[in-house]
C-alpha cells in the first residue's frame, strides 16, 4: 500500500455530513456553556458580582476562579489561570493580562440563556499598566506581566559560532535588513467546541477537537486535580487546526462544569469569538546582516530575532527556537550571531502555526539572500547553490544534519521545473513576457528552507502503537491503535496504509482504534511534520512484534511497541551548540507574480514547489497538502492583516479579516515531489506537511521585487501597503 494514492477512509462521512464534528454530538439533558472574557488588557479584579446572572431564569451555575482545584494551564510553561479573578490559591490568578482571559463561565438550560447571563456578570478591575510593542516590553521601566521573567524576557536563545571579526574582513558585500511579520489567524473551518459529560465508568469526558488528545487529558486532569484515569478525552472528526488547537480553549471549563453538575455541558464558539479568543502566529521583528565574498559564499550573518508572545507563553519559547536556528537558512557559515528573544506582552497570546517559527526565519534569511544575489550581480539559484547544507555539512549550532541532507537536490529540481536553465556551469533565468496593460508588472522570485520533522531541543519525543491480530489460520482482522490526531490532514488513511504494508494485509482486513485516550497510549502531538514518521514507525515496531506472536501461534496476537527517536538536546545557554533535531524536511519554490501598480494587489500566477517528501506514503494527500500549504501561505504573504490596537484585535470576522477563497488562489500550482529516503523514517518517510509553507513568502517579495525594483520587508503585502510604498519610490499611476 506504501506510494498508492488511497482514497481517504473520512471521504464519504464527510461529503455526505453524516460525520459528526463536536459542535454536531448532543447528550440527553445536556445544558450550554458560555466564558466571560476580559474587559481589560491588564488589570487585577477585585471583585466579580455573578448575582444577576445567578438570577436570571434558566442560569444552572456560574463558575469563577474560586471553583477550580488548581487554577492554572499551559502547554509548557503552566503561566495562565483557567479563570481569573479572586478567592484562587494561585498566585497571580487574580490579574487578567489580556483580552482573551476568562473571568467567569455561566452554565444554562440554552445557549442564549448562557449567552445573555455572561453580560449579567459585573467586574470590578484595578487598571494596571499595560504594553503592546515587544521591544518596550524589554526596557527596564516596562510592566512587568509573570514575576519570574523579568524584562518580561521568556526565552533568550544565542549563536555564538566561528569569529565574527574575521567574517566581515572577508566581506566583499555586505546587506542589511529589518523584517516586520504579522499576527496570522487559523481560520480553520470548524470553531472551537465541545461537549463534557460523565461516561458509563464515571471518568469526566470532553468531546473536543485538538491535537494531542493525550495532553488534552493532562490539562485538564491538572486543573480539575483529578487523577488521570479520571479524566478521558475522546476527538471525533477535526475541522482543521494548523497549531491552533495545541492550547486549550474550551476543554477544561467543560470538564469543569461537567464534574461540577454532574450533567452533560456543551458549548460553540461563534466565529468571533474564534478569532479573539484563541492564538496566533508570533508577530516578529528580525534585524539581519549578512557579509559574503564576492564569488557568492556567505562568510558572516548576524540576525536579532524579537517574538511577541502575547501574554502567556503557550509554546513561544519552542517557537522562537526554532526560528533561532532558521534565520540563518538552509546554509553553512562559518560565522554567526544571533541573539532570538520571547517576549511577554499584553497583545493576544501566540502559538503553534504551521511552520512553527520556520516561516518567520526564512522570511528574512531569504530575503538577505536574495538581496546578496542581487548586490553580486549572481544568479539567486546560483548563490543558493554555492551555500546550502549538504551532507555533512554543520549547522550554525555546530553539529552536523541527521543523514540524508538533500537540499541541493531539492534546489536544483525547483530551478528546473520552473524558470532555470544550467548552462555554461551556471543557472540563468528565462523570464516570461511581460504584460500588455502598462499597469501590470510581472516578476520572478525564489526561495528555499527547511524544517524539522518532530519534537526539537531536548523535547521529550515518542510514539505509541498497538496491533492485534485476530483469526485462525489466517489473520483475518487487524486492529491498530495510534492515537494521532487527524486535523484534516488524512492521517488515519496513512495509519491504516501502514499497517497493511506492515502486517502484509489488504487495506480492508485494518480497523484503526483512534482519538480516545481510554483506548489507546500517547502518539504526541499533530505537529512539528511528525504524525507520518513517529506513527509509521510506531507500527512497524508493534507489527513485527505482533507477527512473530503469530508465528508463535499466539491468536490473537497482541503487541504494543513505544518509538523513541534519536535524543535531540538544547541550546547551550552561550554558545547554542546543540543536537537540534533528529530529522528534517527540505523545500524550495520559485513564484510568477503579476503586480498590479496603480491598486496595488499582487496576483501569483504560477508557484513551483519541491518537496522531497522521503517516500510518498499517500501522494495524493502529499500534492493536497503541498496546495494547501502554499494558499494558506499566499494569505500570510500578501492578504491576511490582523489589526490589534492595544491588545484589542480590531476584525475579528471573516469579512475583515480577509483569507484566500477560490477566486485568490495562484492560477497554477506544479507539485514536485521528490522521493530521496529518509534514513530514520518509516519506508523512508519524512514528515513534510509544513515545509511548502515557508519559503513562499520572501520567494513572493523577490517576485515583486523583481516586478517593481523595490524590496518589501514587511507581511503582509496588502494592496494599501503595496501602493503606499510604490509610491515611495516614483513608481505610480500611469
Amino acid at each position: 500500500m506504501i506510494g498508492q494514492s488511497m482514497t481517504r477512509i473520512d471521504a464519504l462521512g464527510k461529503v455526505t455530513g453524516e460525520t459528526p464534528y463536536p459542535g454536531d454530538i448532543n447528550l440527553e439533558g445536556q445544558l450550554w456553556l458560555k466564558m466571560r472574557f476580559s474587559d481589560r488588557a491588564h488589570a487585577r479584579i477585585t471583585a466579580i458580582d455573578t448575582s444577576q446572572a445567578e438570577a436570571l431564569p434558566g442560569v444552572v451555575a456560574v463558575f469563577t476562579a474560586k471553583d477550580v482545584p488548581v487554577n492554572e494551564y499551559g502547554l509548557v510553561i503552566k503561566d495562565q489561570p483557567v479563570i481569573c479573578g479572586p478567592g484562587s490559591d494561585m498566585p497571580g490568578s487574580d490579574i487578567v493580562r489580556t483580552y482573551m482571559d476568562c473571568v467567569a463561565v455561566v452554565v444554562a438550560e440554552t445557549d442564549a440563556i448562557a449567552a445573555k447571563a455572561v453580560k449579567l456578570i459585573d467586574v470590578t478591575y484595578e487598571d494596571l499598566p499595560a504594553v503592546f510593542d515587544m521591544e518596550a516590553a524589554m526596557e527596564d521601566d516596562a510592566p512587568q506581566l509573570h514575576a519570574d521573567s523579568p524584562n518580561n524576557i521568556i526565552c533568550h536563545y544565542r549563536i555564538r559560532k566561528g569569529d565574527m571579526e574575521a567574517g566581515w574582513s572577508q566581506a566583499d558585500v555586505v546587506v542589511e535588513g529589518v523584517y516586520e511579520t504579522g499576527y496570522q489567524e487559523h481560520a480553520y473551518l470548524q470553531p472551537e467546541a465541545g461537549l463534557g459529560y460523565i461516561d458509563e465508568e464515571g471518568r469526566v469526558t470532553v468531546i473536543v477537537g485538538g491535537q494531542w488528545v493525550h495532553e488534552d487529558q493532562e490539562q485538564i486532569y491538572h486543573a480539575l486535580g483529578l487523577p488521570p484515569e479520571q479524566v478521558r478525552v475522546i476527538y471525533p472528526a477535526i475541522g482543521g487546526a494548523f497549531g491552533g488547537r495545541e492550547d486549550m480553549s474550551v476543554q477544561i471549563v467543560l470538564a469543569l462544569a461537567a464534574w461540577k453538575l454532574q450533567r452533560p455541558v456543551k458549548t460553540i464558539w461563534s466565529r468571533e469569538e474564534s478569532i479573539l479568543h484563541h492564538h496566533k502566529r508570533h508577530p516578529m521583528r528580525i534585524y539581519s546582516k549578512w557579509g559574503a565574498t564576492k564569488d557568492g559564499k556567505i562568510v558572516a550573518a548576524e540576525a536579532k530575532v524579537i517574538g511577541d508572545a502575547g501574554a502567556y507563553n503557550y509554546t513561544s519559547n519552542k517557537v522562537l527556537g526554532n526560528t533561532n536556528l532558521m534565520v540563518t537558512g538552509p546554509y553553512e557559515i562559518d560565522n554567526v550571531h544571533v541573539d532570538t528573544y520571547g517576549v511577554y506582552t499584553n497583545n493576544i497570546p501566540c502559538g503553534a502555526f504551521r511552520g512553527f517559527g520556520g516561516p518567520q526565519g526564512a522570511f528574512a534569511a531569504e530575503a538577505q539572500m536574495n538581496k546578496l544575489a542581487e548586490a553580486l550581480g549572481m544568479d539567486p539559484v546560483e548563490v543558493r547553490m554555492k551555500n546550502v547544507l549538504r551532507e555533512g555539512s554543520l549547522l550554525t549550532v555546530g553539529t552536523p544534519l541527521p543523514k540524508g541532507v538533500t537540499i541541493p537536490q531539492v534546489v536544483e529540481a525547483c530551478a528546473e521545473e520552473s524558470y532555470w536553465r544550467r548552462g555554461d556551469g551556471a543557472w540563468h533565468l528565462n523570464r516570461p513576457p511581460q504584460p500588455d496593460n502598462p499597469a501590470l508588472r510581472r516578476g520572478i522570485g525564489f526561495a528555499c528552507g527547511f524544517k524539522n520533522v518532530g519534537f526539537s531541543f531536548g523535547f521529550p519525543e515518542q510514539n505509541w502503537a498497538t496491533i492485534e491480530l485476530h483469526g485462525g489460520a489466517e489473520i483475518e482482522e487487524v486492529i491498530v491503535r495510534q492515537a494521532g490526531a487527524d486535523v484534516g490532514q488524512g492521517a488515519h488513511t496513512v495509519f491504516v496504509q501502514m499497517t497493511a504494508e506492515a502486517v502484509g494485509v489488504p487495506v480492508e482486513k485494518v480497523r484503526l482504534l483512534t482519538h480516545d485516550t481510554a483506548k489507546t497510549q500517547t502518539s504526541g502531538s499533530s505537529s512539528a511534520s511528525r504524525m507520518t514518521f513517529m506513527s509509521g514507525n510506531a507500527i512497524r515496531g508493534a507489527a513485527q512484534q505482533a507477527l512473530q506472536l503469530w508465528q508463535d501461534e499466539e491468536r490473537p496476537a497482541i503487541a504494543t511497541y513505544q518509538y523513541k527517536p534519536p535524543k535531540t538536546t538544547p541550546y547551550h545557554p552561550e554558545t547554542g551548540e546543540s543536537e537540534p533535531n533528529f530529522a528534517y524536511g527540505y523545500v524550495a519554490e520559485a513564484v510568477e507574480v503579476e503586480v498590479d501598480i496603480e491598486t496595488g494587489h499582487i496576483h501569483v500566477i504560477k508557484v513551483v514547489c519541491a518537496n522531497d517528501v522521503g517516500v510518498a506514503i499517500n501522494p495524493q494527500q502529499i500534492t493536497g497538502q503541498i496546495e494547501g500549504a502554499i494558499v494558506q501561505a499566499q494569505g500570510y504573504a500578501i492578504m491576511e492583516h490582523l489589526i490589534s490596537n492595544e491588545g484589542k484585535i480590531q476584525n475579528p470576522f471573516l469579512s475583515t479579516y480577509l483569507i484566500p477563497t477560490v477566486l485568490d488562489v495562484p492560477t497554477e500550482v506544479k507539485s514536485v515531489v521528490l522521493e530521496l529516503a529518509d534514513p530514520r523514517g518509516p519506508w523512508g518517510a519524512r514528515g513534510m506537511a509544513e515545509m511548502p509553507f515557508i519559503p513562499l513568502a520572501p520567494a513572493i517579495t523577490a517576485a515583486v521585487h523583481d516586478a517593481t525594483g523595490v524590496w518589501f520587508d514587511e507581511i503582509p503585502m496588502t494592496p494599501d501597503r503595496v501602493v503606499t510604498k510604490l509610491r515611495e519610490h516614483g513608481i505610480g499611476i500611469l
